[in-house]
């Protein structure tokens, strides 16, 4: 029997090889199906949140994959910070710049490594799970569709020996890209109070009252905020450069330190307001699409933090607080400022995680909580910066905004002066003179002015295309004054009546009236503007605008003083005061020449 036994391997042995080959095949092909099976079956599991094998570490079992280290594109946040028995608390998930196809989400005491609690669900995008031994104490995806946000409602449990707790999530966006464990803040377990009247953050309100006792959250009378170390371990953003908000109450001031160990950033800001500050990420230096922090007065008139999303022209769009912790702030003086550390993604239209980004600053008032528009209390800086890397950032103007300012200066500092002063002064210099049958005083007055005009007229449009509409503030109201009252002055002088005409002195007196009205407007429009655009500490360019002004006006007045003169000494030698004349001007001139040239360096290192 061995014998034949061994004739039958040894006649095996020699089979043909595609033999061989014909029977693997057929093996193969009935094999196949059944492991395919098995596979859509373990695939089917995963997708529709199945997933019990996973209770204890939260770690999907996707073969081949680890852990995701980078910071998550998406965030978990509650709607309550401390809870006694009974109590209910909402958790959402949501995703900022990237959906998610898969989540496990529990509460656990704070260290523990068990779910405690039951959850009830919002919507059919989630299923609940049994982990723990614990009904529905677990909650997890019902399909591998895209989400952007989910909502549940934990219930805390009726009795036992309740501790802090913490929700735990794990964000699935696709086989190879996981988070595991991600934390909300802590929820201190408040044994003093009954659930009734129990201690919310609404997240659909601006600024609402903030919630008493968690730990995540510590007023001061005064929070230490100073521009030591920046560039080394921190990023600063400041206006004016390089202010320091420990030793000035004027500085605004914003400030960003990543820690190495768990990717998280320490925002501080610090700025005198009435009701607001903030700062933002942007993918642009305007506002809209941007990822934005709000140190603010709530309706009972305490700061605190929020976290909102800008999307253009209108209120900022408040989130949930989201992963935020450490949060100090205070009140002091009319001055705000703000610390606390975040974990969340910076988020924009167009950005990914480890984007750069423009830092945008703004400051306004609030109403009862509710956030008023900044107008043109906001900066922005010069170029775009990666928070991880500690650096000095400067605000800078945008160019068309300089031209802007420049414009305006020239047209109601230089131009529209030497007009003006022609017109009432220098007649007599150029008396029977002239070309085309009209004086040269009359032929420079109206080309000075008509410069003056038409370089208002394009200094507005350039502020209108940059803005893209109406702005707050005292600023573009004076403007707008100085470009309807400018636009109205050539116009009336075409349909005056002549000289000799019984109502001229109407059209005279108006057309002096009005340009002094344009004039002083447009001083006043030129200082506020400065105002906005003065980067240094010292405000030397106002200083400077300020001594422009006393020039004019003291040229002026001398001008005037020769007039009066000269009519009271008719016997006098006239062409000795046209020489007085000349010279008066051309003082004048060399004077407004200095002061503009200074200050449009200013407007350009701006």
């Amino acid at each position: 029997m061995l014998f034949h036994n061994s004739e039958v391997f040894t006649e095996k042995a020699v089979w043909p090889k595609a033999t061989f080959i014909s029977l693997e095949l057929d093996i193969k092909m009935r094999i196949s199906p059944l492991l395919l099976l098995l596979a859509c079956a373990r695939v089917n599991g995963y997708s529709s949140g199945l997933v019990t094998e996973s209770c204890d570490d939260m770690t999907p079992r996707h073969q081949g994959s680890s852990p995701s280290s980078s910071p998550p594109p998406f965030t978990i946040t509650i709607d309550r910070y401390d809870y006694s028995e009974g109590d209910e608390i909402t958790v959402s998930l949501r995703a900022y710049s990237t959906p998610f196809q898969g989540f496990l989400l529990q509460a656990r005491e704070v260290g523990g490594s068990s779910p405690v609690g039951a959850f009830s669900l919002f919507g059919a995008e989630n299923r609940l799970l049994d982990c723990g031994g614990l009904s529905n104490s677990s909650v997890s995806h019902s399909s591998g569709d895209n989400k952007n946000s989910v909502q549940s409602k934990w219930k805390t449990p009726q009795s036992g020996q309740l501790k802090d707790i913490e929700f735990s999530v794990t964000f699935v966006q696709n086989f190879r890209d996981y988070w595991v464990g991600i934390k909300s803040p802590v929820v201190v377990y408040n044994s003093s109070r009954s659930p009734v009247g129990s201690t919310t953050r609404p997240i659909s309100t601006l600024l609402p009252s903030p919630p008493s006792g968690p730990p995540a959250l510590s007023l001061f009378s005064n929070v230490p905020i100073s521009s030591v170390d920046c560039g080394e371990s921190k990023v600063c953003f400041s206006k004016p450069n390089d202010c320091d908000p420990a030793s000035s109450a004027d500085c605004y001031f914003m400030s960003a330190m990543t820690s190495p160990a768990d990717s998280s950033v320490k925002f501080e800001i610090y700025g005198r307001s009435t009701g607001y500050i903030s700062f933002g990420f942007s993918d642009d230096q305007l506002m809209g699409n941007d990822d934005i922090y709000i140190c603010g007065m709530d309706s009972n008139s305490t700061i605190q933090v929020q976290h909102a999303y800008s999307t253009g022209r209108r209120a900022p769009q408040i989130l949930p607080l989201g992963n935020v912790s450490d949060i100090k702030t205070s009140f002091v003086d009319g001055v705000i400022s703000c610390s606390f550390v975040s974990k969340n993604v910076i988020s924009t239209q167009r950005s990914a995680v480890g984007s750069i980004y423009y830092i945008l600053f703004a400051y306004g008032g609030t109403n009862n909580g509710a956030l008023q528009y900044h107008g043109t209390s906001r900066f922005a800086s010069d170029q775009k910066i990666n928070i991880t890397r500690p650096q000095v950032v400067t605000a800078q103007k945008p160019q068309i905004m300089k031209a802007h300012g420049a414009l305006m200066l020239i047209a109601w500092m230089t131009t529209g002066s030497l007009g003006m002063l022609i017109a009432r002064y220098l007649k007599a210099v150029t008396k029977g003179r002239g070309c085309l049958g009209k004086d040269l005083w009359f032929l420079a007055h109206v080309s000075l002015m008509g410069l003056s005009v038409a370089a208002t007229i394009i200094a507005f449009i350039l502020a209108f295309s940059y803005f893209k509409g109406w702005r707050g503030g005292a600023h573009p109201v004076l403007g707008v004054l100085v470009m309807i009252l400018a636009f109205i002055q050539p116009f009336a002088a075409l349909f005056r009546c002549g000289p000799q005409h019984q109502w001229r002195f109407v059209f005279n007196w108006f057309h002096v009236l009005n340009a002094v009205a344009i004039k002083g407007l447009a001083v006043a429009a030129i200082f506020t503007g400065l105002h906005i655009m003065e980067s240094s500490q010292d405000r030397w360019m106002q200083k400077v605008m300020a001594g422009f002004v006393g020039w004019e006006a003291l040229l002026f007045a001398l001008q005037d003083l020769h007039m009066r003169w000269k009519r009271k000494d008719e016997d006098g030698d006239v062409s000795g005061f046209v020489h007085i004349e000349v010279i008066l001007l051309l003082v004048f001139f060399l004077g407004n020449l200095t002061f503009l040239v200074a200050l449009l360096v200013g407007i350009g290192m701006a």
